[in-house]
């Protein structure tokens, strides 16, 4: 399993890479590996506000559909529209191609609600 140490984790297994007051967000390395092939993912638009914890939208595999959640509030400015065409890309590289979308930051405090990678690894042995 990969996990980047840079990197903050929440318990809905998301990923979250901080620059400045925005926040990088995508699913894990262990999530995708979970869900199978990604076959198709749905996204916010730029503009929308997500809220930390709350479903904003949504990854569909060959098994199942899985609902994103937001690990932290804030207002859309980016989307990765690549995830469009190449849901795969999730699959191939969920850190670094897979970003879903990048989220400026209504409360730069609710970081620190989010875990590192060591605790987050030890969630997922559970």
């Amino acid at each position: 399993m990969n996990l980047p140490a840079n990197l903050k984790y929440s318990e809905e297994h998301e990923w979250v890479r901080i620059e400045g007051n925005k926040a990088y967000i995508g699913i894990t390395d262990f999530a995708q590996s979970e869900l199978g092939d990604i076959v198709f993912v749905e996204l916010p638009s730029v503009g929308d506000e997500v809220k930390q914890n709350e479903s904003f939208g949504s990854v569909e595999s060959v098994k199942t559909v899985s609902e994103l959640y937001a690990p932290l509030t804030g207002k859309v400015v980016e989307v990765n529209g690549e995830l469009e065409d190449s849901p795969e890309l999730v699959n191939e590289s969920p850190y670094e191609k897979a970003w879903m979308i990048v989220v400026e930051l209504a409360d730069e405090g609710e970081v620190s609600k989010l875990m590192d990678a060591k605790a987050y690894e030890e969630m997922v042995k559970e």
